[in-house]
């Protein structure tokens, strides 16, 4: 992992100085809302993605780094969202945005970060960059209403819920990377290559993320313990759950999600059943296939160092603990 943390050790600076310069051109009602969440503590791995795929396929321009920042821009923006329609209370260890500023200017924020990642993509004048990117702006979106009739209507399947982390997680990844592989070349199989990379990493990465949900406190991961489970989301640790209850008491269970009776206790006593069966152990090991999967993709490239990086980020994904 030396290489991974070298290079975002060289290159966060250069994207945080980008999102701070960009942040403090916006007019004042929005701005404090997008610093609060942008300079907030993050992984910036969706930025430092695009980096790496246009530099694994030769790419040398400094002027990667608007595309790349714009990627920030884009998950920053649907940070601000999400947390408005799961009524969240923290973000990144810090107090969500619409509890400090207001949801009319969270929403704005959130509006105007959203503007500004399609007009520095289109700045580029390459129209598959615009294109890829309101693909990946739709996917997101399409996950995310996908996930709130699913916490309407709430079921024991797994397919949907892959359907869900793929639309809101895996394909805002997926176009990271091949944003940068579209900077790159104009070759569409180099495209299709670092872009199945980042939509395995991407499922990887919601995995593990909501493994973390029912594994760590609070202070560990930024965010309520046990919130997925409060918010009424049915995520993979939750369902391996249920399969292992019997058929009625799932359905109780999935009854009482529903109509948001879950008494506190009973949340407290499937947090414990599910940390004690090891689910969220079980979870990971589902998210390790998808790494392996994300690895393979990069067969293509040629051999360097951006390859090698692309390989220890998949892998780092497993380790993370927040």
């Amino acid at each position: 992992m030396i290489e991974l943390l070298a290079y975002f050790k060289n290159e966060l600076p250069l994207i945080n100085g980008f999102l701070d310069e960009e942040t403090s051109k916006l007019e004042g009602l929005v701005k404090d809302v997008a610093r609060h969440v942008l300079l907030a503590p993050g992984k910036r791995i969706r930025p430092v993605l695009t980096i790496l795929s246009a530099r694994g396929l030769g790419y040398g321009k400094d002027d990667i780094y608007p595309l790349a920042g714009s990627l920030e821009l884009l998950h920053a923006a649907t940070l601000l969202h999400d947390d408005i329609l799961d009524d969240a209370d923290l973000r990144r260890g810090v107090e969500a945005s619409h509890l400090v500023f207001g949801t009319t200017e969270t929403i704005l924020a959130g509006d105007v970060l959203l503007a500004l990642a399609n007009k520095i993509g289109a700045d580029y004048g390459k129209p598959r960059i615009s294109s890829v990117l309101a693909s990946g702006i739709m996917a997101t979106v399409e996950g995310e209403i996908l996930e709130i009739a699913h916490i309407s209507e709430p079921l024991m399947n797994r397919d949907t819920y892959m359907d869900i982390i793929i639309g809101k997680t895996a394909r805002l990844i997926e176009t990271s990377c091949r944003l940068g592989a579209i900077l790159a070349s104009d070759d569409r199989a180099m495209e299709d290559a670092v872009g199945n990379f980042g939509l395995n990493m991407g499922i990887a990465f919601q995995l593990v993320d909501d493994a973390l949900d029912y594994e760590s406190p609070s202070d560990d991961t930024g965010k309520p313990e046990g919130g997925d489970l409060k918010e009424g989301k049915i995520t993979l640790p939750l369902i391996l759950y249920l399969e292992m209850l019997q058929e009625k008491e799932a359905e109780l269970l999935l009854a009482e999600i529903k109509s948001q009776t879950l008494s506190d206790e009973k949340r407290v006593h499937v947090l414990a059943e599910i940390r004690k069966h090891g689910l969220g152990a079980r979870t990971r090991t589902y998210a390790a296939e998808y790494v392996e999967k994300a690895k393979s993709c990069l067969d293509p490239l040629p051999e360097g160092e951006e390859k090698q990086v692309l390989k220890q980020a998949a892998d780092f994904v497993l380790t993370r603990k927040k």
